[in-house]
Parts: structure tokens; sequence; C-alpha cells
């Protein structure tokens, strides 16, 4: 082999390269400029989807979703035509072959990330439940924020923020407290044995028939359960918007009105065995008892 010749041959092969590189300029710049178009173009498209999708549907989840996948589509679709005008067509095949691959490997390795996907969809287009919903589910009791297609953001009401993979939502129950507009508040307590209980039913109700957050036209109702050690124990059930009214306070404020209206009747609230009973005490101090 004859190395004095191997500074010839090096410019030759690399003149060879820059005449091929110079001749690749053009299909070069015309597959940057299909690109860039495609992007533009699935920008708008994306956009004109989703202000076509909020006029005639208000899940807010499944339009972002569509214009996600649009913008994703179209985006695809114009580095396929920019490889096509560069002329590797075979680049083309092996990338489709080699995604196929690749998302099957990624599907396996990632089965939590693919389920949190698979089920964020299923949420936006079952929409069990929506942002502003007041729900419980896995365990937290909140105000949806936010539909995501990995999780679902709630504000549990104590200042912080609940992410709950979507999997768990939509495999898990889910108490949906703003679906129906209205609901119902449980108020258990007992009365002693000594009391007339029709009157304590009849003073329980109108305590709370009266507070202004009591939905009118839902009969607050009243119904005695069960004869305890010392007491007769009852709930007593009431309507509420829960979109204006809070429930926890709208509870507190019917225990109290409850308890006021029990104390100006003289009708003796008894919740445990070991409550010493004044009444119960007075009448068996009566004569002939």
């Amino acid at each position: 082999m004859d190395f004095s010749q191997a500074p010839g041959l090096i410019y030759a092969e690399l003149s060879l390269w820059i005449r091929n590189a110079i001749r690749f300029v053009p299909e070069l710049a015309v597959a940057i400029i299909v690109f860039v178009l495609f992007t533009f173009l699935s920008r708008w498209l994306s956009q004109g989807m989703v202000r076509g999708l909020r006029r005639v549907s208000d899940n807010q989840s499944l339009v972002n979703l569509t214009g996600a996948l649009i913008r994703v589509m179209v985006v695809a679709v114009g580095l396929f035509v920019a490889l096509g005008v560069l002329g590797l067509d075979k680049t083309v095949t092996s990338l489709l072959a080699g995604a196929g691959v690749i998302a099957l490997a990624v599907g396996f390795a990632f089965q939590d990330l693919t389920a949190n996907f698979i089920s964020g969809t299923m949420i936006a287009l079952a929409r069990p439940i929506q942002v502003g919903d007041t729900v419980e589910t896995n365990g937290y009791t909140g105000k949806v924020l936010d539909i995501k297609l990995r999780s679902v953001v709630m504000d549990n009401g104590q200042g912080q923020t609940v992410e709950i993979p979507s999997k768990d939502v939509f495999q898990k129950p889910i108490t949906n407290f703003s679906r129906i507009g209205i609901r119902r508040i449980e108020l258990a307590a007992g009365v002693s044995y000594i009391d007339d209980l029709a009157k304590a039913q009849q003073v329980a109700k109108m305590a709370v028939v009266r507070l202004p957050f009591v939905l009118k036209d839902h009969p607050v109702e009243l119904h005695y359960r069960n004869f305890a050690d010392a007491n007769v124990q009852f709930v007593l059930w009431f309507w509420i918007n829960p979109s204006t009214t809070n429930a926890q306070a709208a509870l507190s404020e019917a225990i109290i009105a409850v308890k006021r209206a029990f104390d100006e009747h003289q009708i003796l609230i008894v919740f445990a065995g070991q409550t010493f009973d004044l009444k119960q005490k007075l009448a068996n101090t009566q004569p002939g008892s």
C-alpha cells in the first residue's frame, strides 16, 4: 500500500462528501420548511378544534385531550413528510417499526404510567367527575381543581391539594356530592327516656327548618332508630345545596339549633351511658315512686 497516495484519496473523498452535501442542501431546506409549516399548522388546527369543541361541550378535559392529540398527529405527519422529501423513505418505515417496538417496551416498563393515561382518558370521556365537583374517593374528600390525564387534583378544604393517580380514581368508588345538586346532612343524637319522643321530634324538626340554608322543598325528617342504654337514639335528616353551603358548617349550625331548642323545652340530650340524667334522678325521688 502506497501511503503517499493517502492525502489524495482523503481529499477526493472529502470533495465527494462536500459536493453531495451541497446538492443535499435544497432538499434539507425544503424538509425543514415543511416540518416548520406542519408545526404551525398543528397549533392552528389544535386551537381551532379546541375553540369549536368548547362551543358544543363543557367537558374541558376532553377538549384539551382532543387538542393535544391533533397537535401530536399533525406534527408526526409533518416529520414523516419531511423525511420523505429527504428521500429517507426506508427510514420512515424503520421509524414506524421502531416506534411500535418502543411503545410495547415502554408499555411493559411503565405499566402504572400507561394505566394512568388510559384511565385519565376514560375519565375525560365518561365524566364521572368534573372540575368544581365536591367528591369523596380513595379516602379523600374535597373539591376537584383539575383533571389531568395522569392524575386528579383536589382541594381537601384544609389548605392543601391532593393529587390522586387517575387509575385509582377510575377503578375505585367515587361519591359525587355535586352531581345531583343537593346533599342530605345527617345529625345523630339521643334523648332521655323521660322525655316525650313526639315532642322532641317536633321541636328538633322546627329548629332545623328555620335555618336559612336548609332547602324548603325537601322535608326535614327525624326518625328514632333504637333504644340505647341511657337514651333513645335518633337521626335527623335535612337537605342543603353543596355549591353554596359547606356541609360541615351546616351540620354545626344544625347541632347548635337543636341543642338550643331542646334546652328551651327542657328536653335532655344524652350521648353516653355515663351521662348523669338529672331528670331521671328527679323522677325516681318523687313521692310515690
